[in-house]
C-alpha cells in the first residue's frame, strides 16, 4: 500500500467513524463505561453520615479517632488497544481483509474513547511487539492509530503470540485500563497470561474471522498455504466430505474459545469480514449498560 493510498484508506475510516461515533455510538458507549472506576481522594474525619465500611481501621487506631477513605469518580479512563498484525490477519474473501476490519474496530472504538474524553493507546503486535504508541487523549491520535494498523498489516507477518502481547502490556500499563485485545486468536498457549490481565484491567476480546475460514468453498483441488508458517496442502473442496470436516472443526475451535471466555468471565465481542462491525459494538455497549444498570 503506497501513501496516497494509505491516506485514502485513513481518511475514509476516518469519516465513516466520526458520523457513527457521533450517531450512534457515544451515549451508549458513556452507559457502558464511565463511572464505573473510583480514585483514592483522602482520608479525614468520621462525620455524622458516613457509610460505616468506609472507615479505615488502620488510620483510625493510630489517630485514636475515627477516619474515612474518601474517593472520587474516575473520569478519565484509559483505553488501550491490542491489535494482531500477524500474518493471517492478511486474509480476506470478502472485501476487507482481517486487518481492514480490525483498523474499523479500532477507529469506531477509539474516536469514541476521545468523543467522552478518555486516554488512547496502542500495541501492534505478531511474534513480537511491532509498535507500541503510549495512551493520550487527542483526536489526532485516532487517525495516527488507524494509519499505524494499516500501515503495519500491510507488511503483516510471522505468527500470533498473544501472551507476549498481554505481558508487554502488563509491563507498560500499571493502572488499570479498558484493553480491547483484537485478534484472530489463532494461537495457543496463553490462556494463563489473558486471566492474569482480566483480572488487573478492564479486559474485552475482540475476536475477528472471515467466512472462508468457517466454511469452505466448493472449487476443486486446491493448494492452501498457512500466512503465518508459510506451510501448504493439497486439497479436494470439491469433497462433501473434506468441507465438512473443515467447518466441523471451525465450530469447535470457535465454541473452545467462547468456553474460554466464560471460564475467566471475559467478556467479548464477535467480528467477521462480512458484516458491519458497527452493530456487534452496539449491542455489547447495551448489554454492558443494563448489567451495570442492574447492579447498581
Amino acid at each position: 500500500m503506497d501513501t496516497t493510498e494509505l491516506m485514502r484508506k485513513v481518511r475514509a475510516i476516518r469519516i465513516l467513524t466520526n458520523r457513527l461515533v457521533d450517531e450512534r455510538l457515544a451515549g451508549d458507549y458513556h452507559a457502558s463505561f464511565k463511572g464505573q472506576g473510583i480514585e483514592f481522594d483522602e482520608i479525614r474525619e468520621y462525620q455524622v453520615g458516613d457509610d460505616v465500611r468506609s472507615i479505615d481501621w488502620n488510620v483510625t487506631a493510630r489517630t485514636g479517632h475515627p477516619q474515612v477513605k474518601r474517593f472520587i469518580e474516575e473520569r478519565q479512563l484509559t483505553i488501550q488497544f491490542l491489535i494482531d498484525i500477524s500474518g493471517s490477519q492478511n486474509f480476506g474473501s470478502q472485501q476487507r481483509t482481517k486487518a481492514d476490519l480490525a483498523a474499523e474496530i479500532a477507529a469506531l472504538l477509539a474516536f469514541t474513547s476521545i468523543h467522552n474524553q478518555d486516554n488512547v493507546g496502542l500495541i501492534l503486535f505478531s511474534d513480537r511487539i511491532v509498535k507500541a504508541i503510549p495512551a493520550r487523549r487527542s483526536r489526532n491520535a485516532v487517525p495516527r492509530i488507524v494509519r499505524e494498523i494499516l500501515a503495519a498489516t500491510d507488511h503483516a507477518t510471522g505468527r500470533t503470540d498473544i501472551a507476549a502481547a498481554l505481558r508487554h502490556l502488563e509491563t507498560v500499563q500499571k493502572r488499570k485500563a479498558v484493553v480491547f485485545l483484537i485478534s484472530d486468536f489463532q494461537d495457543q498457549g496463553y490462556e494463563t497470561a489473558l486471566s492474569r490481565v482480566a483480572r488487573l484491567h478492564d479486559l474485552i476480546c475482540c475476536p475477528i474471522s472471515d467466512p472462508s475460514e468457517r466454511a469452505l468453498p466448493n472449487a476443486g483441488l486446491v493448494e492452501l498455504e498457512d500466512p503465518e508458517t508459510g506451510e501448504t496442502v493439497w486439497a479436494d473442496l470439491a469433497s462433501r466430505a473434506v468441507r465438512e470436516a473443515f467447518a466441523q472443526r471451525a465450530r469447535e475451535e470457535a465454541e473452545a474459545l467462547r468456553n474460554l471466555f466464560r471460564r475467566y468471565r471475559i467478556p467479548n465481542m464477535e467480528f467477521s469480514t462480512d458484516s458491519d462491525p458497527i452493530e456487534p459494538i452496539r449491542a455489547f455497549f447495551r448489554r454492558r449498560a443494563r448489567t451495570r444498570s442492574r447492579r447498581a
